[in-house]
Protein backbone atom coordinates (compact mmCIF):
# COMPACT_ATOMS: atom_id res chain seq x y z
CA UNK A 1 0.00 0.00 0.00
CA UNK A 2 1.06 3.60 -0.52
CA UNK A 3 1.38 6.03 2.41
CA UNK A 4 1.54 9.82 2.35
CA UNK A 5 4.35 10.24 4.87
CA UNK A 6 3.96 12.82 7.63
CA UNK A 7 6.73 11.71 10.01
CA UNK A 8 9.72 9.39 10.21
CA UNK A 9 12.22 9.24 13.08
CA UNK A 10 16.01 9.34 12.83
CA UNK A 11 17.62 6.08 13.89
CA UNK A 12 21.20 4.92 14.37
CA UNK A 13 20.48 2.00 12.04
CA UNK A 14 19.99 4.56 9.25
CA UNK A 15 23.60 5.65 9.67
CA UNK A 16 24.84 2.07 9.56
CA UNK A 17 22.77 1.34 6.47
CA UNK A 18 24.05 4.45 4.72
CA UNK A 19 27.61 3.45 5.61
CA UNK A 20 27.14 -0.09 4.33
CA UNK A 21 27.82 -1.67 7.72
CA UNK A 22 24.30 -2.77 8.66
CA UNK A 23 23.27 -6.45 8.74
CA UNK A 24 21.22 -5.91 5.59
CA UNK A 25 22.49 -3.76 2.74
CA UNK A 26 19.91 -2.40 0.30
CA UNK A 27 21.20 -2.01 -3.25
CA UNK A 28 22.15 1.56 -4.15
CA UNK A 29 20.50 3.95 -4.57
CA UNK A 30 18.03 3.68 -1.69
CA UNK A 31 16.10 5.98 0.66
CA UNK A 32 16.73 5.48 4.42
CA UNK A 33 14.01 5.64 7.05
CA UNK A 34 12.78 2.67 9.08
CA UNK A 35 9.13 3.65 9.51
CA UNK A 36 6.46 5.89 8.04
CA UNK A 37 3.59 7.56 9.87
CA UNK A 38 0.98 9.23 7.72
CA UNK A 39 -2.23 8.64 5.78
CA UNK A 40 -3.14 5.95 3.29
CA UNK A 41 -2.89 7.20 -0.29
CA UNK A 42 -4.02 3.90 -1.80
CA UNK A 43 -4.48 0.35 -0.57
CA UNK A 44 -5.59 -3.02 -1.98
CA UNK A 45 -9.32 -3.63 -1.56
CA UNK A 46 -8.59 -6.74 0.51
CA UNK A 47 -6.28 -4.94 2.96
CA UNK A 48 -8.96 -3.50 5.24
CA UNK A 49 -7.39 -0.03 4.92
CA UNK A 50 -8.94 2.95 3.15
CA UNK A 51 -7.62 6.17 1.66
CA UNK A 52 -7.14 8.75 4.41
CA UNK A 53 -6.66 6.27 7.26
CA UNK A 54 -4.04 7.42 9.78
CA UNK A 55 -1.41 4.66 9.92
CA UNK A 56 2.15 3.85 10.85
CA UNK A 57 4.21 1.18 9.11
CA UNK A 58 7.45 -0.69 9.73
CA UNK A 59 9.76 -0.34 6.73
CA UNK A 60 13.04 -1.87 5.66
CA UNK A 61 13.93 1.58 4.31
CA UNK A 62 12.20 4.41 2.44
CA UNK A 63 10.69 6.52 5.22
CA UNK A 64 12.49 9.78 4.40
CA UNK A 65 10.20 10.50 1.47
CA UNK A 66 6.97 12.18 0.45
CA UNK A 67 5.41 8.75 -0.08
CA UNK A 68 6.37 5.25 1.01
CA UNK A 69 5.24 1.75 0.14
CA UNK A 70 4.54 -0.66 3.02
CA UNK A 71 3.35 -4.21 3.50
CA UNK A 72 -0.22 -4.60 4.74
CA UNK A 73 0.74 -6.86 7.65
CA UNK A 74 3.32 -4.31 8.84
CA UNK A 75 0.93 -1.34 8.74
CA UNK A 76 -1.23 -0.35 11.73
CA UNK A 77 -3.92 2.20 12.46
CA UNK A 78 -2.87 5.05 14.76
CA UNK A 79 -5.28 5.79 17.64
CA UNK A 80 -6.95 9.19 17.42
CA UNK A 81 -5.06 10.71 20.36
CA UNK A 82 -1.58 9.92 19.04
CA UNK A 83 0.29 12.26 16.68
CA UNK A 84 2.21 11.12 13.61
CA UNK A 85 5.49 12.12 15.29
CA UNK A 86 4.81 10.05 18.40
CA UNK A 87 3.62 7.09 16.32
CA UNK A 88 6.84 7.16 14.32
CA UNK A 89 8.97 7.07 17.47
CA UNK A 90 6.89 4.31 19.05
CA UNK A 91 7.33 2.22 15.91
CA UNK A 92 11.12 2.46 15.92
CA UNK A 93 13.01 2.92 19.17
CA UNK A 94 10.17 1.99 21.49
CA UNK A 95 9.01 -1.10 19.59
CA UNK A 96 12.57 -2.36 19.23
CA UNK A 97 13.21 -1.85 22.94
CA UNK A 98 9.92 -3.37 24.08
CA UNK A 99 10.57 -6.49 22.02
CA UNK A 100 14.07 -6.77 23.50
CA UNK A 101 12.88 -6.43 27.10
CA UNK A 102 9.68 -8.46 26.90
CA UNK A 103 10.24 -11.11 24.25
CA UNK A 104 14.00 -11.61 24.50
CA UNK A 105 15.10 -10.71 28.04
CA UNK A 106 11.78 -11.76 29.65
CA UNK A 107 12.00 -8.89 32.14
CA UNK A 108 9.65 -9.43 35.09
CA UNK A 109 8.07 -6.99 37.57
CA UNK A 110 10.31 -6.19 40.56
CA UNK A 111 13.45 -7.26 38.68
CA UNK A 112 16.34 -4.85 38.11
CA UNK A 113 17.13 -3.37 34.70
CA UNK A 114 20.47 -1.76 33.84
CA UNK A 115 20.21 0.64 30.87
CA UNK A 116 23.38 1.72 29.09
CA UNK A 117 23.33 4.83 26.89
CA UNK A 118 20.29 5.89 28.87
CA UNK A 119 19.83 9.32 27.26
CA UNK A 120 19.62 8.15 23.65
CA UNK A 121 16.50 7.11 21.80
CA UNK A 122 16.71 3.44 22.77
CA UNK A 123 18.04 4.22 26.25
CA UNK A 124 15.23 6.59 27.21
CA UNK A 125 12.72 4.15 25.75
CA UNK A 126 14.23 1.37 27.87
CA UNK A 127 13.97 3.48 31.03
CA UNK A 128 10.29 4.20 30.43
CA UNK A 129 9.36 0.71 29.26
CA UNK A 130 11.26 -0.84 32.17
CA UNK A 131 9.23 1.24 34.60
CA UNK A 132 5.99 0.40 32.78
CA UNK A 133 6.90 -3.28 33.20
CA UNK A 134 7.45 -2.80 36.94
CA UNK A 135 11.25 -3.02 37.04
CA UNK A 136 13.75 -1.08 39.14
CA UNK A 137 15.72 0.90 36.54
CA UNK A 138 19.39 1.86 36.83
CA UNK A 139 20.38 4.32 34.10
CA UNK A 140 23.99 4.81 32.99
CA UNK A 141 24.99 7.82 30.87
CA UNK A 142 27.94 10.16 30.39
CA UNK A 143 27.02 13.66 31.61
CA UNK A 144 25.00 15.36 34.32
CA UNK A 145 22.48 16.66 31.75
CA UNK A 146 21.97 13.19 30.29
CA UNK A 147 21.61 11.66 33.75
CA UNK A 148 19.01 14.29 34.62
CA UNK A 149 17.12 13.37 31.47
CA UNK A 150 17.20 9.70 32.50
CA UNK A 151 15.95 10.59 35.96
CA UNK A 152 13.12 12.64 34.44
CA UNK A 153 12.19 9.61 32.31
CA UNK A 154 11.70 7.60 35.50
CA UNK A 155 15.03 5.95 36.34
CA UNK A 156 15.33 4.92 40.00
CA UNK A 157 19.13 5.29 40.00
CA UNK A 158 21.37 7.32 37.67
CA UNK A 159 25.11 6.67 37.37
CA UNK A 160 27.83 8.27 35.25
CA UNK A 161 30.06 5.79 33.47
CA UNK A 162 32.75 8.44 33.75
CA UNK A 163 33.06 7.53 37.44
CA UNK A 164 35.86 4.98 37.97
CA UNK A 165 33.64 3.01 40.34
CA UNK A 166 30.47 3.07 38.23
CA UNK A 167 30.24 -0.73 38.23
CA UNK A 168 30.39 -0.77 42.03
CA UNK A 169 27.66 1.88 42.15
CA UNK A 170 25.44 -0.37 40.02
CA UNK A 171 26.02 -3.30 42.36
CA UNK A 172 25.31 -1.08 45.36
CA UNK A 173 21.97 -0.16 43.80
CA UNK A 174 20.96 -3.79 43.24
CA UNK A 175 22.27 -5.31 46.45
CA UNK A 176 23.98 -8.71 46.54
CA UNK A 177 21.68 -10.24 43.93
CA UNK A 178 23.15 -8.20 41.05
CA UNK A 179 21.41 -7.05 37.87
CA UNK A 180 18.66 -9.19 36.36
CA UNK A 181 18.67 -7.63 32.87
CA UNK A 182 21.02 -5.24 31.07
CA UNK A 183 20.03 -3.64 27.76
CA UNK A 184 22.95 -2.32 25.74
CA UNK A 185 22.64 -0.20 22.58
CA UNK A 186 26.25 1.00 22.96
CA UNK A 187 28.72 -1.90 23.05
CA UNK A 188 32.36 -0.90 23.22
CA UNK A 189 34.20 -0.55 26.55
CA UNK A 190 31.02 -0.50 28.66
CA UNK A 191 30.25 -4.12 27.82
CA UNK A 192 32.81 -5.84 30.04
CA UNK A 193 32.07 -4.04 33.34
CA UNK A 194 28.32 -4.16 32.68
CA UNK A 195 28.51 -7.93 32.14
CA UNK A 196 30.15 -8.21 35.56
CA UNK A 197 27.12 -6.63 37.23
CA UNK A 198 24.78 -9.47 36.17
CA UNK A 199 23.59 -11.68 39.00
CA UNK A 200 22.53 -15.32 38.90
CA UNK A 201 20.62 -15.99 35.69
CA UNK A 202 21.19 -12.42 34.49
CA UNK A 203 20.38 -11.62 30.86
CA UNK A 204 22.44 -9.20 28.80
CA UNK A 205 20.64 -7.99 25.67
CA UNK A 206 22.63 -6.38 22.87
CA UNK A 207 20.54 -4.17 20.59
CA UNK A 208 23.25 -2.11 18.89
CA UNK A 209 26.83 -0.89 18.86
CA UNK A 210 26.66 2.90 18.91
CA UNK A 211 30.22 3.04 20.26
CA UNK A 212 31.39 1.57 16.97
CA UNK A 213 33.00 -1.48 18.58
CA UNK A 214 31.46 -4.95 18.71
CA UNK A 215 32.44 -6.49 22.08
CA UNK A 216 34.06 -9.90 22.32
CA UNK A 217 32.19 -12.10 24.78
CA UNK A 218 34.33 -13.95 27.36
CA UNK A 219 32.33 -17.18 27.37
CA UNK A 220 33.84 -18.47 30.61
CA UNK A 221 32.19 -15.61 32.51
CA UNK A 222 28.77 -16.75 31.38
CA UNK A 223 29.23 -20.04 33.22
CA UNK A 224 29.90 -18.55 36.63
CA UNK A 225 26.43 -17.22 37.34
CA UNK A 226 24.36 -18.91 34.63
CA UNK A 227 24.39 -15.66 32.65
CA UNK A 228 23.15 -15.21 29.10
CA UNK A 229 24.10 -12.77 26.35
CA UNK A 230 21.29 -12.32 23.83
CA UNK A 231 20.78 -10.33 20.66
CA UNK A 232 17.59 -8.57 19.59
CA UNK A 233 16.73 -6.90 16.30
CA UNK A 234 13.36 -5.48 15.34
CA UNK A 235 13.99 -6.28 11.70
CA UNK A 236 14.29 -10.01 12.28
CA UNK A 237 11.15 -10.24 14.40
CA UNK A 238 9.41 -9.26 11.17
CA UNK A 239 10.66 -12.50 9.61
CA UNK A 240 10.22 -14.91 12.48
CA UNK A 241 7.41 -13.56 14.70
CA UNK A 242 5.39 -10.92 12.82
CA UNK A 243 2.48 -11.16 15.27
CA UNK A 244 4.83 -9.72 17.89
CA UNK A 245 4.88 -6.42 16.00
CA UNK A 246 1.14 -5.91 16.33
CA UNK A 247 1.00 -6.98 19.98
CA UNK A 248 3.96 -4.79 20.89
CA UNK A 249 2.68 -1.70 19.10
CA UNK A 250 -0.79 -2.10 20.62
CA UNK A 251 0.79 -2.31 24.07
CA UNK A 252 2.87 0.82 23.41
CA UNK A 253 -0.17 2.74 22.19
CA UNK A 254 -2.02 1.72 25.36
CA UNK A 255 0.85 2.74 27.64
CA UNK A 256 1.12 6.08 25.84
CA UNK A 257 -2.59 6.78 26.27
CA UNK A 258 -2.24 5.87 29.96
CA UNK A 259 0.77 8.27 30.18
CA UNK A 260 3.02 5.45 31.34
CA UNK A 261 5.44 6.23 28.50
CA UNK A 262 6.13 9.59 26.86
CA UNK A 263 8.59 9.66 23.96
CA UNK A 264 11.01 12.56 24.29
CA UNK A 265 11.19 14.27 20.91
CA UNK A 266 14.09 16.71 21.07
CA UNK A 267 14.20 17.84 17.45
CA UNK A 268 11.77 18.24 14.54
CA UNK A 269 13.20 18.83 11.09
CA UNK A 270 11.74 19.27 7.61
CA UNK A 271 12.55 16.59 5.04
CA UNK A 272 15.13 18.88 3.40
CA UNK A 273 17.16 18.88 6.64
CA UNK A 274 17.16 15.14 7.28
CA UNK A 275 20.95 15.05 6.95
CA UNK A 276 21.24 17.46 9.91
CA UNK A 277 19.41 14.99 12.12
CA UNK A 278 21.62 12.13 10.97
CA UNK A 279 24.71 14.25 11.56
CA UNK A 280 23.60 15.09 15.12
CA UNK A 281 23.19 11.38 15.77
CA UNK A 282 26.58 10.51 14.28
CA UNK A 283 28.32 13.20 16.33
CA UNK A 284 26.65 12.09 19.58
CA UNK A 285 24.91 15.45 19.97
CA UNK A 286 21.43 13.96 19.91
CA UNK A 287 19.47 12.98 22.98
CA UNK A 288 16.00 11.50 22.87
CA UNK A 289 14.57 11.27 19.35
CA UNK A 290 14.78 13.51 16.29
CA UNK A 291 11.80 13.35 13.93
CA UNK A 292 11.64 14.29 10.25
CA UNK A 293 8.32 16.06 9.65
CA UNK A 294 7.61 15.54 5.97
CA UNK A 295 4.30 17.39 5.70
CA UNK A 296 4.80 19.83 8.57
CA UNK A 297 7.45 22.45 9.20
CA UNK A 298 10.16 21.11 11.48
CA UNK A 299 11.03 24.04 13.65
CA UNK A 300 13.22 22.63 16.40
CA UNK A 301 16.88 21.86 15.65
CA UNK A 302 18.53 18.67 16.96
CA UNK A 303 19.44 19.21 20.61
CA UNK A 304 22.56 18.10 22.39
CA UNK A 305 24.86 18.86 25.27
Amino acid sequence: MKINVHACSVNFADLLMIGGTYQTRPPLPFIPGLEAAGTIASAPASSGFHAGDRVVAFLWHGGYADQAVAATRETFLIPAGISFEVAAVLTSAFASTALALHRVACLKPAQSLLVLGASGGVGLAAVQIGKAMGATVIAVASTADKLAMSREAGADHVISHGDPDWKDQVLAATGPSGVDVCIDPVGGPLFDPALSTLGWGGRYVLVGFAAGQVPQIPANRLLVKHRSVLGSSLRYFRFHDPSALRETLEQLFEWYEQRRITPRITGRLPLSMTSEGLRALAERRATGKIVVCVRDDGRQPPSGP
